[in-house]
């Protein structure tokens, strides 16, 4: 009697130990999952507040901004500014833009359109490559949300006074003038491109889509690096088309590669395929992507050094305005690339986007000169511009929240 006794309570303990580790396998799983729900990021509401922020933020700016001039960056607590011929030019208004549309606020609407019409007057000038960033950037984004005709004509004769640049024999458009080379082409030239090609729809000019192609075709051939890397400036010689040396300006050396410079050619490509859907380009663009994503300098975080082979790392600065450029560009690119790129394209975007919205580079509420991001690099070899706020900056990291904001 006492042995089935002892072997019912046997069962009984058995079954109670059983159901107790269920339950604490239960608990432990909920409260793991609690966990994942806890850490898990929800973008929309961090691209809202980041978007909110940046409309406060911008709305201090033009308060303490003069009329006629453009913010450019803040330095040593002074908030340095420039005029409407600096190639800068186009991203604030081009910003202030993106922000009414977020928002739908007249007062940004009504920001918007008076700092663009301050650079209307750069519609003739052929003495510079940069009316992309300019014009397109400000008169652009106003035209796609207004349907402005006035801002039709203006871009329109800035895409005539850029075309003066282009020669022929080259086959691209001159980024300089300048004694140091004879016909210079920086990679941020590509960054016009865009602005072409939407002239050569509109004015369904073949003339113009090609000689947009040949320009991207030709900085394809000469910039690029058998790693996908590209130098800064390329010198041509104007009557054979020849290359003549390849440079750097802004990058540690020659050889080195620029981090905005990469950027600067993987937003590009990335705006070609766009454009004209051709293969050639789209591949281009994931190159550079992999170039950039899996250099051994990259930090964790993505927000790359100035030059991912200048030899101080890890003390070299962090550019902001690269990884700006980066992200947004990665967002469009993850609508061209196969599933596994897209995913992994995407997601890189969110972590930089993410870096750059937290505390080590978001500014709070009027500080940073009112400027959105800190940490950006300008020309680090002629110690100008260095770890400080930059408007082109905060205008890529605006849109690449705009273009994540369409894209979830």
């Amino acid at each position: 009697m006492q042995s089935i006794t002892q072997y019912v309570l046997s069962l009984f303990l058995i079954l109670i130990t059983g159901i107790m580790k269920y339950h604490i396998t239960l608990f432990l799983l909920f409260i793991s999952l609690l966990a994942c729900k806890k850490n898990q990021v929800d973008y929309n509401e961090f691209i809202n507040s980041r978007l909110k922020f940046a409309a406060e933020q911008y709305k201090l700016m033009e308060a303490s901004l003069p009329d006629s001039l453009m913010p450019r960056s803040f330095i040593n607590n002074e908030l340095i500014t420039s005029g409407t011929k600096w190639w800068c030019s186009g991203f604030y208004p081009g910003t202030l833009w993106y922000l009414y549309e977020h928002t739908g606020d007249q007062e940004l609407l009504n920001y918007a359109h008076e700092r663009t019409m301050l650079v209307k007057d750069q519609k003739n000038n052929t003495g510079t490559h940069d009316l992309g960033f300019m014009l397109y950037c400000s008169f652009g984004s106003g035209l796609r949300l207004t349907g402005n005709k006035d801002y039709e004509e203006i871009l329109l004769t800035g895409a005539q006074s850029l075309l003066t640049r282009y020669n022929k024999n080259v086959g691209c458009i001159k980024s300089w003038d300048s004694d140091n080379w004879q016909f210079p082409v920086i990679i941020d030239n590509m960054m016009n491109l865009e602005f072409l090609l939407w002239a050569a729809d509109i004015k369904k000019d073949s003339l113009i889509f090609n000689k947009c192609l040949n320009h991207a075709d030709k900085t394809m051939r000469e910039h690029f690096r058998p790693d996908f890397s590209t130098y800064h400036v390329v010198d041509y010689d104007s009557i054979t088309g020849n290359v003549l040396r390849k440079n750097t300006h802004q990058g540690f050396s020659d050889e080195s590669a620029w981090a905005r410079g990469q950027a600067w050619g993987l937003y590009g490509y990335v705006v070609m395929y766009r454009e004209t859907g051709m293969k050639k380009y789209l591949d281009l663009a994931g190159n550079i992507a992999d170039f950039l994503l899996n250099h051994p300098n990259l930090p964790e975080d993505k927000i790359p050094y100035w030059d991912f082979n200048v030899p101080d790392i890890p003390a070299a600065k962090r550019d902001a305005s690269a990884a700006a450029i980066i992200a947004s560009a990665l967002v469009e690119l993850s609508d061209y690339a196969e599933a596994d790129k897209a995913d992994y394209y995407i997601e890189t975007a969110k972590k930089i986007l993410l870096t750059l919205g937290s505390k080590s580079y978001m500014a709070r509420k009027g500080e940073n000169g009112n400027f959105i991001i800190k940490h950006s690099v300008g020309n680090m070899p002629k110690n100008s511009e260095v770890d400080v706020p930059l408007t082109y900056t905060d205008y890529y990291f605006v849109e690449g929240l705009m273009r994540l904001k369409k894209r979830l």
